[in-house]
């Protein structure tokens, strides 16, 4: 094809090559060539797996692009960090301070009492952690979202200007958002946004008790802790789907990522399948005469037939159902068709996805870091 000279003579088992790359490095102007964006906007697996191309994505990544690469994700990793420890890792810290602040306080009344002595731990701890949660919670706010808030609305002034657009199942969104991180990431600025106007230490602002600063567990900070808390979650889902992102720097577990993700539609298949027998026999089970505790009713027979599918019913339960032989069998049946052969069905459709998949999943692993490069 032009792009590789190999010599028609072999030295000690190895035949000397020549590859051309100098083209697709820079161009005439001594600028960086187009010709590895060119070649990844083609999407063509097999190409980026050819020796030239491979040799030169491979050469850009290792000299140039992975450093601005690994210090862009540096810093997501830092706000991940901080992320954590404001949601999950000081609570848990400042739950089990309060709890020993609260027995620490009847022992001293108790000890008071009787008038023994005791020592009683301060709250100064607790103070100072939940300092600590609000700062981090507003650098979250201020540089994560903040962050977020910026490069979504220029991008979206920059392609509704241009008039690019895709369709995106029924609705037609900027075109940037094609690519799945810009997508998610969109959905992680919402949740931040959610966060932010949902924040329990901003709507307890003013109601001290005893002293105490940054409460969450005032009135009304307490009626918005639930939803807090799910906006939380699925920040956290998105952050953590975001690191993902990390794959591209093995081609290998790249091409394992894509793999997980194009055989995903096949466990989608078996969750619907899954669902359909739940409720078929969650029916029948409630037309049953029985009168088992598990089974009372269309909503208790269904949660029990999940957990029945995901082998979290216990044994001891099994041998409940033999005071009555009809539910019984009912429930074997469903064990017979959702356990045994849904899920070998399953077992079986990854496997060929697999095969199909896996041929081409290097070269969009390839793909992917081509992005990144150009």
């Amino acid at each position: 094809d032009g792009l590789v000279w190999r010599s028609r003579v072999t030295e000690g088992g190895f035949r000397r090559v020549n590859y051309f790359i100098k083209h697709f490095i820079v161009d005439a102007k001594g600028e960086f060539s187009p010709a590895i964006e060119w070649i990844t906007d083609a999407r063509d697996p097999k190409i980026v797996c050819h020796p030239v191309v491979r040799m030169v994505t491979d050469m850009v990544w290792t000299r140039v692009a992975f450093r601005s690469f690994l210090a862009g994700k540096t810093w997501f990793l830092f706000t991940l960090v901080v992320f954590v420890l404001s949601q999950s890792i000081l609570k848990d810290i400042e739950d089990d301070l309060a709890e020993s602040t609260a027995e620490a306080a009847t022992a001293e009344q108790r000890a008071i009492a009787g008038s023994e002595s005791v020592t009683v731990e301060p709250e100064n701890h607790v103070q100072s952690v939940r300092i600590t949660i609000f700062v981090l919670r507003c650098f979250i706010y201020v540089f994560c979202l903040g962050e977020r808030v910026v490069y979504h609305a220029k991008n979206m002034i920059a392609d509704c200007r241009n008039k690019q657009f895709i369709d995106l199942s029924y609705a037609r969104v900027p075109a940037y958002l094609e690519n799945w991180q810009d997508m998610v990431s969109l959905g992680l600025m919402l949740f931040l946004l959610l966060m932010l106007c949902l924040e329990p230490i901003l709507h307890c602002i003013g109601q001290t008790d005893g002293g105490m600063l940054f409460r969450e567990d005032c009135p009304a900070g307490e009626d918005l802790l639930f939803m807090y808390a799910l906006m939380s979650t699925m920040a956290m889902l998105m952050f953590f789907m975001l690191l993902s992102d990390l794959s591209v720097f093995s081609t290998r577990v790249s091409a394992f990522v894509l793999c997980c993700g194009r055989v995903v539609s096949e466990m989608m298949l078996f969750l619907i399948g899954l669902s359909f027998l739940v409720v078929a026999f969650s029916c029948i089970v409630s037309t049953l005469d029985q009168d088992s505790a598990d089974f009372d009713g269309l909503l208790q027979s269904a949660l029990r037939l999940y957990t029945i599918s995901f082998g979290m019913f216990g044994g001891e339960r099994y041998n409940q159902l033999e005071d009555s032989p009809v539910l019984m069998a009912a429930i074997f049946a469903f064990v017979a068709t959702s356990v045994v052969f849904l899920t070998n069905l399953l077992i079986a459709q990854l496997n060929c996805a697999y095969q199909a998949s896996y041929l081409d999943m290097l070269g969009f692993a390839r793909l992917n870091r081509g992005k990144i490069v150009h």
